[in-house]
Parts: C-alpha cells; structure tokens; sequence
C-alpha cells in the first residue's frame, strides 16, 4: 500500500556529490527516463536563526527563514535520531525576512522551540542555493513512490564572509515506501561516484559559524517502547547503529581525531552484536552478507585504531617517563622517540587504508543496500517458521530471553577467571561487550537506575580486560612493525622491549583488582524481570 509523506514531516535521503558529476546526474536514465515535465530551477536563499548562546542548537532544532522569488517562508525541523531519515518539520508563510513566532499554530513546534523570543534571535548564516527539481515515479499502480530529486548547487555563508561550497543530491520522499530512496541512490551511484551525507546544510552551517570542525559523536540512548514489535526494535536498534557510524564518518575522514576511528568501529561492533543478536528473525542469506561487509569494513578500520592505542595509551607514558628522567636516561629517549617516528608511520598509512575504504564504491553500495534492506523490512523474505512469526510479538516478551542468554555465554566465558589465558580472557572481553550492547539495546524497558547501574558495571570490567588485550595487540604491532621492506632504527628493539615490558609489569599488578572485577560481575543481579527464563 502507497502511504503519503506526513505533512508536518520529512522523509529524505543526502548525498553528496562532486560538483563536476552533478550534470551527469541531473541526466541520467534513473531520473530522466523516470520524470515527467521539464526540470524546474530555482535560487533559495536561506537564512538560519538561534539565540546568542545556540539554546536552538542545544535542543537540535532548526529555525530558518527562506527566501523563494518575492516569497518567505518560515520552516523549524526537529532532529532525526541517528539513522532515521524523517523528522519533524513545519512552515509557514511570513512576511518578511525575520522569524515571525506567532505564525506557528503547532503546539509540538513551540514545544521544540522552548521559551524564546523572536528579539533573542539572530541570524548566523545563510545558505545560496541553486536547486534543480525533478519528480520521479518509480514502481507502478498501488506500489508507486513519487521522490522528488534535487539537485543543490551553492555555499554556505557566514556574516564574516567565511563560506563553505554544496553539492549534494536530496531525494524526498512524496508518496511511498522509504525503501526507494535507497534503491534510486544505488542507480545514481552507478553514474557517479557519491557518498551518504548525513550532515544537514544547518549542521555545516553551524560548524561555519561557531568555527568549529566536526565532532566525534558517541551512541546515543535507544528509546523502545514496550509496544514495540520484534520487528519495529530490529529496525531501530540497526539504524541506530549506521547512524552512530555516519556520525563520525566526517571526523575519521580529517582524521586529526583518533576517536573518529575508534566510534565508527564501536558502531560496527555494535552491529555486529546487534545482527548476531536477532540472527534467528534474519534470512541465511542476508545475515551473511550484511556479517561479511561488517567484517570487510571493521577490517579496515582495524589497523588505525590500533596503532592510535599503541600510540596514545601505551608508548605514550613510557615516552613521557623516559623524557622527565635526567640525562643518564638519553641514549633510551632517543630509542623511544625512533619507535614512535616508525609508529606513526604505520599509523599515517593506516589511515589512507581508512580513507580509501570510506570513500570506495564497496562502502556506499553497502550502506545503500543495507538501507533498502531495513526499510523494505528485508527480514521478513523467509518462509513461516516459529521464529519469522515472533517478529510480530511485543520484543519486550523476547528481551529477557535475549540478555539472559549473553549473560550465560559471558559466565561460561569467565569460569575459572583466575587460571584463564590471555586469550581466553579475550574472549571472555568479548563476550562481556555483547552483553553490554544487548543491555544498551534493552534498557529503556527496565527500571533505569539498575540497568545503567549494570552497564557501567560491565564497562568498567571490559575496559579492564581491555588494557590485557591492547598490550597482546602492541606485541604483534612491534613484530609487524617493519614487514613493509622499511629498515629500523638500531635502538628499536630495545625501546620495544621496555614499552612491552613496561605494562607486563601493569597487567601483573592489576591482577587482583581484575579478579574482583569478575567476582562482582558474576554475582551481579540482573537487571531485567525474569532472568532464568528460557523463551
């Protein structure tokens, strides 16, 4: 069944593009043969309100003023939580280029706006647009979707004068399954290269005018309703994780932060955890592919993050140690100043592998096919069966069977804590981390305080167990460190010996603290109602 666009929201897709494909695009067979009636092309000119202290901004709400020929009219969105292509949205014709508050009838928008008055205003940038329009029908009859593709072409600009170019592709759902808008990005994709931009024209614009660069964002609190079905908690907890990735796609790309890198992959673990949480309810064949470019793309990013942890967490102290000793120690500053130079080598090349992953048509086909699937609710292209038919229940009558079967697998992991290999205690690490995840994912259907009260229980003894981990993963990385061909320095060896043997001494150390950890972890009480029962 074909259902229209709500009125006060919007459901679209960003992609962005170099502006020498845009011609390409705008004539292309996927919108050409598709459209009816000439392309319309029309100047906006847009200008973005907030208070002084960004209160707008800090409850992520948009306040913009748009000029259309000799017309104006007055548009406030709310955010769309990481993944989710609509959200909240109301206009309203205004006389003249400043905000006018009492135009707006919605109660829910004056809600979002908060206590403001229309003299706390101010105007902060403004975004010149050339947009070409074209409307497309993809399907037929009661299957149709109507997607309007517009073709943006313009800067953003600050009173300053500082400005930033545009150049993306917005497809708009009008009529229809969301489904489309991934399907008709996959066949623009083929005509040129593009890339999922989540980041709207107000988030740059922000950027612009606070001088600020992209930030690292972290996974926000997932909100499920006890109502929700098995099916609707699937679809939130998977966009929740790509959105968490695409967040922090921008950042990574810059790469001047090693938490860009490091969120994008805990966004992948996540889902991961997320995919082999559900793997009953998910066809053979689409948990297999969407498993194997979770696992290409974490492989990809696996090898910046490492050496920005053996960078930052472990060769880091020993340098800063060596270098407050007092000159007997130089000859050893010298070795751990050349193993940091060929570290940091490693780890610049490393992130041209991030870079060259991102931006490879193997991620966008990804991230597009993966979003066709969630929207068309791929899971549901299997025969009847005991766990296709639960999709439908309530996921709260399922999320308890779920959290008490990672919470044995992690107890199983653990028995024997004390005598436990350091890969064993990995994997116990891992086990931990799925459960964490699966609580995340269930947390907002229990009483908060002991779940969050749980987690952070959980965080603490992973993190621990993560520090193991990290000094196994600085003692492969040293090894490795020169099967490129390139010839190290002679003091290395030895600088590699003192860092390694330096946190050995920490892993011994910490040993007690860690057995307590697990002790209090494995007589923990669980968070959810009934956690014994089998499901």
């Amino acid at each position: 069944m074909v259902v229209e666009a709500e009125s006060n929201r919007e459901t679209e897709l960003k992609l962005a593009v170099r502006a020498e494909d845009m011609a390409k695009l705008r004539s292309c067979p996927a919108v050409a043969s598709r459209a009816k009636g000439k392309a319309g092309t029309k100047t906006l000119e847009s200008t973005y309100y907030d208070t002084a202290d960004r209160r707008l901004a800090g409850r992520l709400v948009t306040l913009r003023v748009r000029k259309v020929g000799n017309q104006y009219l007055q548009t406030v969105k709310g955010a769309a939580e990481h993944g989710e292509l609509g959200r909240a949205e109301w206009e309203h014709p205004v006389a003249g280029p400043a905000p006018d508050l009492s135009a707006i009838e919605s109660q829910e928008a004056l809600d979002l706006l908060g206590s403001i008055s229309a003299a706390e205003l101010q105007p902060l940038f403004t975004t010149l647009i050339q947009r070409t329009v074209r409307v497309v029908t993809m399907g037929e009859g009661d299957a149709a979707s109507r997607i309007e593709v517009a073709f943006d072409s313009g800067e953003i600009r600050s009173p300053d004068g500082a400005s930033i170019p545009v150049s993306e592709v917005e497809l708009e759902l009008l009529e229809g399954s969301a489904a489309v808008l991934y399907d008709l990005a996959l066949e623009l994709a083929q005509a040129a290269p593009l890339r999922l931009d989540p980041r709207t024209k107000a988030e740059r614009g922000y950027a612009l005018a606070d001088g600020t660069v992209d930030k690292v964002v972290k996974a926000g609190k997932l909100e499920l309703d006890p109502d929700t079905t098995v099916e609707g908690a699937l679809a939130r907890i998977l966009r929740s994780c790509i959105g968490h990735m695409l967040a922090n796609e921008a950042v990574t790309l810059v790469g001047e932060d090693a938490e860009g890198v490091h969120q994008m992959r805990v966004a992948l673990r996540r889902l991961r955890s997320a995919l082999a949480l559900f793997k009953d309810f998910i066809p053979a064949d689409s948990y297999a592919w969407l498993v194997g470019e979770v696992k290409w793309l974490g492989g990809s990013l696996g090898p910046a993050r490492d050496w920005d942890v053996f960078l930052d967490e472990l060769l880091e102290p020993v340098k800063d140690s060596f270098h407050r000793a007092d000159g007997h120690g130089k000859p050893l500053q010298e070795d751990i100043d050349a193993l940091a130079a060929a570290a940091r080598a490693r780890r610049d090349r490393a992130y041209e592998g991030v870079r060259a992953a991102i931006r490879s048509e193997r991620y966008t086909s990804f991230l597009l096919k993966f979003g066709a699937w969630v929207e068309s609710r791929g899971w549901r292209d299997q025969p009847v069966s005991e766990h296709s038919a639960r999709l439908f229940d309530p996921v709260e009558d399922l999320a308890d069977h779920l959290l008490s079967r990672r919470a044995k697998k992690a107890r199983r992991a653990g028995h024997g804590f004390a005598s436990l290999s350091v890969t064993e205690r990995h994997e116990l690490r891992i086990a931990l981390k799925k459960l964490r995840y699966a609580a995340e994912f269930f947390r907002s259907l229990y009483d908060d305080k002991p779940a969050r009260r749980y987690i952070q229980d959980l965080s603490a003894f992973q993190d621990a167990l993560g520090h193991l981990n990290d000094v196994a993963t600085a003692t492969r990385l040293l090894h490795e460190l020169h099967d490129d061909g390139s010839r190290p320095e002679p003091g290395e060896p030895r600088a590699a010996g003192i860092v390694i043997g330096w946190h050995a001494r920490g892993v011994a150390e910490s040993e007690p603290a860690l057995r307590d950890l697990w002790k209090e972890f494995a007589d923990a009480k669980a968070f959810w109602s009934k956690p014994d029962r089998e499901g």
